[in-house]
């Protein structure tokens, strides 16, 4: 009754990266409009051990147009969101979602006569 058993080291530490409720209502939301828009047909998402992925697609079959990475390791660093593009360029890097979602939201952009 005396004896203490300790917790793994390895069972305090998430097994997956993911996307918290903001995080992924502010990337559908983008995709939903990128869809009405005619860029975009479909997506996929990858929750893996140190990145969250989301992944977007001009047709289904082929790279995707955008990948939007989520790496809670480089935080404190370069921050841990980045845009990369279809050939795998960074594109934008940032700390926060939104800025980084800026330039793919000024493709939603249209020019309206005066």
């Amino acid at each position: 009754m005396s004896v203490v058993t300790p917790f793994p080291a390895h069972a305090a530490r998430p097994t997956q990266v993911g996307f918290d409720r903001q995080e992924l209502m502010r990337i559908l939301d983008l995709y939903g409009r990128m869809v009405a828009a005619g860029h975009w047909r479909d997506y996929a998402i990858a929750l893996e051990r140190e990145v969250a992925l989301f992944c977007a697609f001009r047709r289904a079959a082929e790279r995707p147009e955008y990948r939007i990475e989520k790496r809670p390791a480089l935080r404190h660093r370069q921050g841990m969101w980045a845009l990369i593009g279809e050939h795998g360029a960074v594109l934008k890097r940032g700390h926060e979602l939104s800025p980084l979602l800026a330039p793919i939201e000024r493709r939603l952009l249209k020019l309206v006569r005066e």
